[in-house]
């Protein structure tokens, strides 16, 4: 019994490996956070293998279906909406259960490929030989702490932002008194990327000046 775990593009379709496509075909059922948009890179790909939803609300209903037909000897693959699954997306608790559940009769093999947090780090110029990641930063309770944190590390940070509230992260960010090279990298592989760089009062007026619409990566030295 195989999960194939694959990394899928990030924005650009065509930032998918030959490899991974192969998979695609190859196995019973894919596993897509969302049907809907995973049906954009399948159907591009003239993937026809049924999908099966499961994302992080999924009941444990759906985690036994997964598990059964596993357990028949059906090869399955995990992708998210974007990237490769378990970075910041609940496919690691997925897998985790299944370990639980199957232990060595399970084979989980890495497809792997597109990934914002590695892309970002690839072109800020700053150290990446230890960095710290932490995903998604919390909505309020807790970020203070964690921006605090991140002023005061040794290594690169790293983590992701929404639209929503990157403005009001990095003034946080100058407010506490940041001193380090920030790097924002807002809608990476995507028509508009762009990259920010400078000091945090910096990237500021650039974003300020420029539109806050998509995703955004930010990185500090």
């Amino acid at each position: 019994m195989n999960l194939y775990i694959v990394a899928t593009p990030i924005g650009n379709l065509r930032d998918i490996s030959l490899r991974a496509l192969d998979i695609l075909k190859d196995v019973d059922f894919v596993l897509c956070e969302d049907t809907r948009v995973s049906r954009v890179l399948l159907e591009k790909y003239q993937i026809k293998t049924p999908t099966i939803s499961y994302f992080q609300h999924s009941k444990v209903s759906k985690v036994r279906k997964i598990i059964s037909l596993l357990e028949e000897g059906k090869d399955l693959a995990l992708i998210s909406d974007a990237g490769t699954p378990g970075i910041s997306d609940p496919g690691n608790k997925l897998i985790d259960q299944l370990l639980k559940d199957l232990g060595d009769e399970i084979k989980i093999i890495p497809i792997p490929g597109a990934s914002a947090v590695i892309s970002a780090l690839s072109i800020s110029g700053l150290r990446t030989d230890k960095y710290v990641f932490y995903g998604f930063l919390p909505h309020k309770k807790g970020k203070e702490t964690i921006l605090k944190e991140i002023i005061g590390n040794k290594f690169t940070s790293v983590f992701y932002e929404s639209t929503h509230r990157i403005i009001k992260t990095l003034n946080k960010l100058q407010e506490l008194d940041l001193k380090k090279k920030v790097v924002v990298a807002r809608e990476l592989t995507k028509k508009f990327e762009t990259v920010y760089r400078g000091d945090i009062e910096q990237v500021l007026n650039q974003l300020n000046n420029d539109t806050t619409k998509g995703e955004f990566v930010v990185v500090i030295g």
